[in-house]
């Protein structure tokens, strides 16, 4: 990775530096955003910046303390497998072996590189596992356990806000259960700190959740067709989504054999939801993660299901760790089930080597080199952007985000899938006039021809090989006129990465 970075270490994705800058605005601005001169609420994991923030303010701004907190974090996952799985194998290899592909099977090493949330999520959510199974052992009656397992719902929704879907789950499957309290300590454990974050957030923006998750979530109109509107979600991120059926398909599968074993062996309900009670959870909590989240093909949005699946499924499997040609003849299904996982294992681990090998290099010469530019020559100055995590982070620019992760005043031309129109173009040229931005760093195509007339269009930045960037080129504009020609000499004398591909309009 860092061969092809200059041996700078870079992460695979912007969205790392979102989160470092709001953290460093946080730790040395006390002001929660993407630039320290207004509030944003662009980190969709609440918990984890914060956490950035306080170490950065221990320890200084470096931009190698996600990857260092992962690293930390990564050990005490590992920590908690090896207890929860030591409680089902009796021979050390077995227990090595049901850890490796724990975390090869979500990807984990990827999940640490990439400097985000996810290790954080992870080792939540095998604490709350692990926890789970032991207040389950007991009866599902008071214990250490059970104050454990409450304590983690209460974190898990500030590290990432779909683990409302695991609440909803858990609780359903609890009222199946007639265990109405427990249900009800799940919803008011996991929502009340949601509700609390989301209070406070909207008394400073005007939205309950996270800028991204305005924006990126599945969202309805409910003065429209409802139906209309559910149907669509389900066609487009359920049945024709091939990434679903990527992270899905075998796992439900698994799932499906074991409650139609239990149902035809003729045990009472009760007693089948109980046998299977974190199976039916997490399938329940996959599908709600598939219709209103976002498997983006990225391996990160479900790691911690693949965790969960893994931790639930690996000890009703585990004599074919011990004695797998013998189980494979007797349990052909399993077998063939287990088979193809495995090959996802290795799909999945060759996908991402060649994502943390390329990914960086993309970041580097697109996302950081901008940034460099920026900081350099315009480091103060009021930007138009789209991605805006390494050009904040490594800068102290102002800043005007068309995506609408970073400017609130940008969400309503974002939400529910709108393209940018006439009613667009109006507004960024009137607002960018009247607050005196004077270039745009930006994705050309975004606009959908709904570039402003005053802006002149300077430079493209182009890079080859691209894995992970949106576009494989950005293209500089100049809002401010009277200054389009030192912005051309800036960007020409501008010691750019030699496989930045530079095109001055004009010249």
């Amino acid at each position: 990775m860092i061969s092809k970075t200059d041996f700078e270490f870079i992460y695979t994705i912007d969205d790392a530096y979102i989160h470092l800058a709001v953290a460093k605005n946080f730790a040395l601005h006390k002001v929660w955003g993407m630039t320290q001169y207004a509030f944003s609420s662009s980190s969709s994991s609440p918990m984890f910046t914060f956490i950035l923030s306080v170490l950065i303010f221990i320890f200084g701004n470096h931009a190698l303390i996600p990857l260092i907190f992962n690293l930390t974090i990564a050990f005490f996952v590992i920590y908690f497998l090896n207890k929860y799985y030591s409680q089902y194998f009796s021979r050390n290899k077995s227990v090595v072996v049901a850890i490796l592909f724990t975390l090869f099977f979500a990807v984990f090493h990827f999940q640490v590189l990439l400097g985000m949330e996810h290790v954080l999520q992870i080792f939540l959510f095998v604490v709350n596992i692990y926890c789970f199974q032991k207040w389950l052992a007991a009866d599902l009656k008071k214990s250490q356990s059970a104050y454990e397992f409450y304590f983690t719902i209460v974190l898990l929704g500030l590290v990432r806000f779909e683990s409302m879907f695991y609440y909803a789950s858990l609780a359903f499957v609890f009222a199946c259960l007639k265990n109405f309290r427990s249900a009800l300590l799940v919803l008011i454990c996991g929502f009340v700190p949601i509700v609390i974050f989301g209070y406070f957030n909207y008394q400073q923006c005007g939205y309950f959740f996270p800028y991204s998750v305005v924006v990126k979530g599945a969202s309805f109109d409910f003065s429209g067709d409802i139906f209309q509107q559910l149907k669509q979600v389900l066609f487009k991120n359920l049945i024709f989504n091939i990434t679903f059926y990527k992270v899905s398909l075998f796992l439900v599968l698994i799932a499906g054999v074991f409650l139609y074993r239990d149902y035809r062996s003729k045990i009472s309900f009760q007693r089948l939801v109980l046998n299977n009670l974190l199976l039916i959870v997490f399938s329940l909590t996959l599908l709600l993660n598939a219709f209103f989240g976002d498997f983006r093909g990225g391996f990160r949005y479900e790691a911690y299901l693949y965790v969960a699946f893994a931790m639930v499924i690996i000890p009703r499997i585990r004599y074919f760790f011990s004695n797998p040609i013998s189980e494979f003849k007797k349990d052909r299904i399993i077998g063939f089930l287990i088979l193809c996982n495995f090959f996802m294992v290795i799909y999945k681990c060759v996908f991402s080597h060649f994502v943390l090998l390329d990914g960086s290099k993309n970041i580097y010469e697109q996302q950081i080199q901008s940034a460099k530019f920026l900081k350099k020559y315009y480091n103060m100055s009021k930007v138009v952007a789209n991605d805006i995590g390494a050009i904040c982070y490594f800068s102290d620019i102002h800043l005007l985000d068309i995506a609408g992760l970073g400017s609130k005043e940008m969400i309503a031309f974002n939400t529910n899938g709108k393209t940018f129109d006439q009613k667009f173009k109006n507004f960024i040229t009137s607002y960018t006039n009247e607050n005196n931005y004077e270039l745009a760093i930006v994705y050309e195509e975004w606009f959908g021809g709904h570039v402003p007339k005053n802006w002149k269009k300077v430079a493209v930045l182009k890079i080859d090989h691209n894995i992970v960037a949106a576009l494989d080129h950005v293209v500089i504009y100049s809002i401010d006129l009277n200054n389009e020609k030192q912005l051309k000499e800036n960007i020409r004398n501008f010691p750019w990465n030699k496989n930045v591909k530079v095109r001055i309009i004009g010249d």
